[in-house]
């Protein structure tokens, strides 16, 4: 078995077409909310509920929501994006319950 590093051309130019795609995609996503009247600040970091959870070691989406509606995640750190089918944004920074 040869344990050198190498990279086959042909994985390299898939690599570089998914992540081509994907800043295109991500332009088109932006664009789009744009035109709905949506604006994120793509400098800060939103989470998705279940990536929030992961991240800070939250062991339930329920607790996260349960936070969302009790105000302990403020209103203004919450987006909902309806033409993603309603999903939730939240931004990344620790919260601790009241």
């Amino acid at each position: 078995m040869n344990t050198e590093t190498s990279t086959d051309p042909a994985l390299s130019a898939q690599i570089a077409n998914v992540l081509r795609e994907s800043a295109e995609l991500k332009e088109e996503a932006v664009a789009l909310l744009l035109s709905k009247g949506v604006v994120l600040d793509l400098s800060t970091k939103w989470l998705t509920q279940k990536k929030y959870c992961e991240a800070f070691g939250i062991n339930s989406v329920q607790t996260v929501n349960n936070w969302i509606k009790r105000g302990i995640i403020p209103p203004e750190n919450v987006r909902v994006i309806p033409e993603l089918n309603d999903l939730r944004l939240i931004k990344a920074v620790p919260y601790q319950p009241r």
